[in-house]
């Protein structure tokens, strides 16, 4: 199948903006629950509808007291938190701009978005970030106001004690210029193969999207009938996947937390805490989930049994897959016994660590592997992995609530139209698909074409529609001897083993495949335990017999899915991982090939001596 078109479940916006929906739900629903609120003693606190719609008001009022007018551009950069969705609120009250940065952005690429975007006010967490827009503000004359959010009573205080006079009908008239073509945000694409380039993305882009979304997909916002759909927020807020997962859960009444710190130790208890219905992640968060409970069952003598779990969970799940889509009967007797027993023994606890009451999941940013899936599945967590861009406002397909492909990335979302060019790029239409990128029209129009957006990335559509995502035209490999590579499935495939936290293939222009592998961690730490060996430093881990045997492992079984000038013929483990802070990741945790290979250009070329 080339193209495959799913109808939209509702008509495009015709009139108002982003920030209607808090006003429209506190007037019609004021008492309604609409957020959580960690406070500083680690309690969550319930936020109204009526009373988010007066924190935006009186923070919209000192933007305006503050200077901040129509279309002005104004950057946020901070972790997950409440007084980020409320600053975009605000300023999608006023009608002007937020252009969300990274964190960890460096200095330099702090100067390049502020400049490009030509922000006139920047909204910082703290000090060392105030200290990252210092370090450049001499070179960025129209930045005028720099506000900080943990400086003193804080940045949302200081900002509502300066708009007190201001009259609300100021704010409302602000307001009521806003039109679903208005630009709602400026954000940055990570910039793996370059600088970062501004995707202008309007109003009506993400109205559209998650009205789409919530149309298709709303029955599993919820943990059983009737509940109370919450979710808690922890990816980046500075990504697509956390900007639309905000103005989804705000634009229809779903309680939103916000969780600024991905690591277990931070995030499970709050998990717990918070007791979500439905988690938006990147594939990462549930291969931790997975491997801690793998290792909590194995320090406790239990691995067999586990991987019993694991084998008859999977069992189960595609069972049930195959008989929705009529070519199986369904789990047999004997197989729903077995899975009986481990929802008791197993499953139960695998669901606990994401808060007990999640039963459903949306999965992006990276591919899932179709086991983990399965398992997921069969533990009680649907898992609905998608595919999207920040150029497509994030999602763009994802897997139906009734008829879910794992391996694959889902249909078309209601609205979108996919389409599988002569050179299997994948092709994207529809009205959440952005206006193009900011003071860059060369770039616009090498990827957008009469309202088609050209992804870049490689794929297949199946028989009923569902799309798979085989690679990046960019990161194709091609050997000295003429064989094209896609790495990005060998290196999933590496990576599923519960001992290796990153691979990158390499072997462009080589004679054979290759590849270099991270570790991690914490894995390693409890693989040595559960041999009763010590703790090995990295400089002699990366030459250990048995874990190189481990590693070789995981590369034979990746090597099995494709043929043998594909396959993986060496690789080394190296003593660190790619991160960050060394320009090996983007913010979103993809890899940057080239600097990699750079990087560690002298352990590359000894793969082939």
């Amino acid at each position: 199948m080339r193209e495959f078109t799913v109808p939209p479940v509702a008509a495009a916006p015709q009139v108002g903006g982003l920030a209607d929906a808090v006003f429209d739900l506190a007037e019609q629903e004021p008492d309604r629950v609409t957020l959580g609120r960690k406070g500083p003693d680690g309690q969550w606190r319930d936020v109204t509808a009526a009373g988010f719609r007066d924190e935006v008001l009186a923070l919209a009022k000192g933007l305006i007291a503050q200077g901040v007018r129509f279309g002005d551009r104004v950057a946020i950069m901070a972790r997950t938190r409440y007084e980020w969705t409320l600053f975009d609120f605000a300023l999608w009250t006023l009608g002007a701009q937020s252009v969300p940065v990274y964190p960890t952005s460096s200095a330099d690429q702090v100067l390049w978005m502020l400049h490009d975007a030509e922000v006139t006010a920047c909204v910082v967490e703290h000090e060392d970030h105030a200290m990252t827009i210092g370090s450049v503000i001499d070179r960025l004359p129209r930045l005028q106001r720099l506000w900080q959010l943990d400086a003193g009573e804080g940045a949302v205080a200081e900002l509502m004690a300066a708009g007190a006079d201001i009259d609300e009908d100021v704010v409302q008239r602000h307001r009521r210029a806003v039109t679903p073509e208005s630009v709602a945000t400026v954000i940055y694409t990570s910039g793996t193969t370059g600088r970062p380039k501004g995707c202008v993305i309007t109003h009506a882009n993400f109205m559209f999207e998650t009205e789409m979304l919530v149309g298709r997909w709303e029955s599993v916002f919820h943990s059983r009938p009737g509940d109370e759909a919450s979710t808690l927020l922890f990816l980046p807020l500075a990504h697509v996947f956390g900007r639309m997962v905000e103005v989804a859960a705000v634009r229809t009444g779903v309680k939103l937390g916000h969780q600024p710190v991905l690591a277990a130790t931070e995030l499970l208890p709050d998990l717990r805490a918070f007791r979500p219905t439905f988690v938006l992640a990147v594939p990462y968060v549930f291969e931790k989930v997975f491997n801690a409970a793998r290792r909590k069952a194995e320090a406790e003598g239990r691995r067999g049994p586990f991987d019993k779990a694991v084998e008859v969970a999977v069992r189960y799940a595609e069972a049930m897959e195959h008989k929705a889509f009529g070519i199986g009967p369904g789990p047999s007797a004997g197989l729903r016994m077995q899975h009986q027993f481990f929802e008791k023994t197993v499953y139960v606890k695998v669901r606990e660590a994401l808060g007990g009451r999640v039963r459903h999941a949306m999965s992006g940013g990276s591919g899932m592997d179709r086991r983990l899936g399965l398992f997921f599945e069969g533990a009680g967590v649907t898992i609905f992995e998608g595919y999207g861009l920040t150029e497509s406002s994030a999602a763009a397909t994802a897997n139906p609530p009734e008829r879910t492909k794992y391996g694959t990335v889902g249909q078309p979302v209601p609205g979108t139209t996919v389409h599988i060019a002569e050179d299997g790029e994948v092709w994207l239409h529809g009205a959440h698909v952005f206006s193009g990128y900011l003071n860059n029209p060369q770039a616009t129009d090498a990827v957008l074409n009469d309202g088609w957006l050209a992804t870049g990335d490689l794929g297949m559509l199946d028989e009923d529609g569902y799309l798979t995502i085989t690679g990046r035209k960019k990161e194709i490999l091609v050997t000295s001897g003429g064989k094209s590579v896609s790495p990005a499935g060998l290196e999933e495939r590496v990576r599923a083993h519960p001992l290796v936290a990153q691979c990158i293939v390499v072997g462009n222009d080589r004679p054979y495949v290759a590849a270099l592998v991270t570790l991690d961690q914490e894995a390693v730490e409890h693989w040595l335990a559960m041999q009763n060996r010590p703790p090995l430093p990295p400089a002699e881990l990366v030459h250990d017999a048995t874990l190189e045997t481990e590693i070789r492992r995981a590369v034979v079984a990746a090597n099995t899915r494709v043929s043998q000038a594909e396959s993986i013929r060496t690789f080394r483990i190296l003593a660190h991982p790619f991160s960050e802070e060394h320009g090996l990741l983007t913010p979103s945790l993809k890899l940057k090939r080239k600097a990699i290979e750079q990087a560690y250009a002298a352990e590359v070329e000894a793969l082939y001596r």
